[in-house]
């Protein structure tokens, strides 16, 4: 896929630096009120977690188990749209880990519950995340079979982790994976996020907004989103700005004293017209017309596209660019595009926003070893591979071919896919990794991939993901040493 290099004059719009600011003086919020966002980021909260998890640490705390754990995050298998995933969450997977602890508040939520020790609390008060962890780096692109990310820590501390990290790591590789689709097809004409409102949450919404970003999507119509992770931020005008104005040429006037160089909004009531509108515009400001480009919202996108050009065009409007939105996705971006439509950028919101065609990936997190022993799940096609891994990517010519998944003390063919990014709970440099060096390295690895796999339909054959020789034997000893025992 080739950078995505945007249009000389951009026809996504941003105001004056001076309207982003105000010399009033905010108001104070009003009593109890907060601005974060994210609910389990309050303080005096308890972590992210599912009820098991604390029930099984207090058993594990009751056994005296404090043994080291491994486990495994990985997806099981890919939907059938997916021919790859854009590894994305693990920024805001490991600054969960650093903060993971219990307030005095959170422990007397537990004891409501009377489920739980004293002693047991007690320890709970004093809770820290302590292990290491290596993972694929952000923008790394994964497969099915093969862990995106690896917990080393006291077997309690990496099951109590378990919940948020699947949330967080699932969520953002879901977006990023999808969104690379979309910019893929695209084909090098910009695609903006417009899927705030309809995403699932605000929490949902900021994160993946960060995961479209790194996946190549070029800015944002989320504000906060923009403002957090510091993506380009940009949007037009809705349909009732124009409906509350008597006249459409009257709303794009207005409009365009403010933002001499908006995308203006032509399909409220008949879009070729609104498109004529324009032109008039055009001749009444003359040398002072500054309108970047139109939006076309609905209808037979590709015929008024070129309806629409040929009116810019025949008005002398020929810097005047088109964006398109209306219900797109990747499918509907790459037809748009085979048919030539002469639309300059795309605003991508619902269908990219939630996932629609995979909204959720089959993801999981299983222990592979405890107490210096390899553990395995035989449950058929729910069985695991034991002990701590690496994965191998083979490639020639820098195309990839094939993933090998190894144990962690294998030397074998292949670029290392796993790298250290926390220990003793305190992440490491490459466990800082830039949202800039996470976007780099996605255009990179999906420019990368063979053209079967960038492709919108299923590849055949799909990517290659298998175990090593000595994984293979070590799952097969323990198959038996379990059979051996009649369990």
């Amino acid at each position: 896929m080739a950078r995505i290099v945007l249009p000389r004059r951009s026809p996504f719009p941003r105001p004056p630096e001076a309207k982003y600011h105000s010399t009033r003086r905010a108001r104070p919020p009003p009593p109890g009120a907060t601005t974060v966002t994210d609910p389990t980021e309050r303080n005096g909260t308890l972590p992210l977690a599912d009820l098991y998890e604390l029930t099984m640490l207090q058993a594990f705390f009751a056994e005296g188990m404090r043994d080291t754990a491994v486990f495994d995050l990985f997806v099981r298998r890919l939907p059938p749209t997916r021919n790859f995933l854009v590894a994305c969450g693990l920024d805001a997977a490991l600054e969960r880990l650093e903060r993971l602890a219990f307030a005095e508040t959170a422990i007397a939520d537990l004891d409501g519950l009377k489920l739980f020790s004293a002693p047991f609390l007690e320890w709970l008060a004093r809770f820290r995340f302590t292990g290491d962890v290596d993972a694929m780096p952000e923008g790394r692109i994964a497969f099915a079979g093969e862990p995106l990310l690896q917990v080393v820590a006291p077997i309690g501390e990496a099951q109590l982790a378990e919940t948020f990290l699947l949330n967080r790591i699932q969520l953002e590789t879901m977006a990023a994976s999808k969104a690379a689709r979309v910019v893929s097809a695209a084909g090098g004409r910009p695609v903006v996020d417009f899927g705030l409102r309809r995403m699932h949450g605000a929490d949902a919404a900021l994160h993946a907004t960060r995961a479209f970003w790194i996946a190549g999507v070029a800015a944002t119509s989320n504000v906060a989103a923009a403002a957090r992770w510091g993506i380009p931020a940009s949007g037009t005008m809705a349909h009732s700005y124009v409906q509350a104005h008597d006249d459409e040429l009257v709303a794009f006037r207005a409009f365009t004293r403010e933002f001499p160089e908006a995308t203006l909004l032509v399909d409220t009531y008949d879009t070729l017209e609104g498109v004529r509108n324009v032109a008039r515009l055009a001749r009444e400001l003359g040398p002072a017309f500054r309108v970047r480009a139109i939006r076309l919202d609905s209808g037979d996108l590709a015929a008024l596209a070129r309806a629409a050009r040929a009116l810019l065009d025949e008005a002398g409007l020929n810097d005047v660019r088109i964006v398109a939105s209306s219900s797109l996705d990747e499918w509907a971006v790459a037809d748009l595009v085979t048919a030539g439509a002469p639309i300059d950028g795309f605003g991508v919101g619902t269908r990219m926003g939630v996932s629609a065609d995979a909204p959720s990936l089959d993801v999981v997190y299983k222990l592979a070893a405890y107490g210096g022993r390899g553990r395995v799940k035989l449950s058929p096609g729910k069985a695991t591979w034991p002990d701590r891994k690496q994965v191998f990517r083979l490639e020639t010519g820098g195309v990839p071919e094939r993933d090998v998944v190894a144990r962690w003390d294998e030397a074998l063919p292949g670029r290392p896919l796993l790298v250290p990014v926390m220990r003793g709970g305190e992440r490491l440099p490459a466990g800082r990794a830039t949202i800039a060096d996470a976007r780099e390295r996605a255009r990179e690895e999906v420019a990368a991939l063979p053209a079967r796999l960038r492709a919108l339909a299923t590849a055949d054959p799909p990517y290659r993901v298998e175990p090593s020789a000595a994984l293979e034997a070590e799952r097969a000893r323990l198959r038996a040493q379990r059979a051996g025992a009649g369990t």
